[in-house]
């Protein structure tokens, strides 16, 4: 039987481990997925060294940039977005499937006016945003909490500022279950119908962050669909 996984160093519910175990029933494939909670990232190269059948792993936080030095190569997705999410383990080589997740999601939605975008948090989910958001043409600019060279903080979200950005895109963990009342702390009276805000929490379906743009007008969009998207594309590296 065929191995895969999720490396992290706190796992809980596995939105991967629950899409490929249902993936695999419903289309009779002989293999399984497992979740491994580690507390450092090297700790992935035992469990390679012992696992003969493993094929491949995805990654989660904090670790999507931690692996980097475990492997052999880098897709030139990844080594742009210098994040990965995906290991394929006959060749040590890591992809990075989220911008591929978040670029096929967000693109029907896009419209004229949509030329810069506001990326809420600096992890590494932001960077693959990022990356997907210069390829369809748009001006990524990060906002954090903190100051920082390149980026703005909360602070500097103003009317000015939002009829210029009208695309924002949530990559922090903000408002996902169960603390559900929690959302980024933005303008939100200041948006309007222009506005495309974009989460990349699933869970729940409408997060504050969206509810709160819905109401003003905005179109809004959670993250569950970058993720049946970044999970298809991983199966086709893995198996390629």
């Amino acid at each position: 039987m065929k191995r895969y996984g999720l490396i992290g160093r706190t796992l809980g519910h596995s939105f991967s481990r629950q899409y490929f175990t249902e993936k695999f029933a419903k289309e009779g494939i002989d293999a399984r997925y497992d979740n491994y909670e580690m507390p450092a990232a090297d700790e992935v190269v035992s469990l390679i060294e012992a696992s003969p059948d493993l094929i491949g792993l995805n990654v989660t936080i904090p670790y999507k940039q931690d692996v980097i030095p475990l492997l052999c190569s880098l897709d030139e997705g990844a080594k742009e977005i210098k994040a990965v999410n995906v290991i394929r383990i006959r060749d040590m080589r890591g992809f990075n499937t989220d911008v591929i997740g978040f670029r096929e999601s967000i693109r029907p939605l896009l419209r004229p006016h949509h030329t810069k975008a506001l990326v809420l948090g600096t992890g590494g989910a932001s960077l693959a945003v990022k990356y997907g958001l210069r390829q369809l043409g748009i001006e990524p600019l990060s906002v954090s909490r903190s100051p920082r060279e390149g980026m703005i903080t909360y602070t500097n979200l103003n009317e000015t500022l939002l009829r210029e950005y009208h695309v924002i895109v949530n990559c922090t963990p903000l408002g996902t279950f169960p603390n559900v009342d929690e959302c980024a702390d933005i303008p939100y009276e200041l948006l309007t119908p222009d506005h495309l805000l974009f989460d990349l929490v699933y869970n729940p379906a409408e997060t504050r962050f969206l509810r709160m743009g819905r109401e003003h007008g905005a179109t809004t969009k959670n993250g569950y669909e970058m993720l049946v998207r970044q999970a298809e594309a991983a199966w086709e590296i893995w198996n390629s």
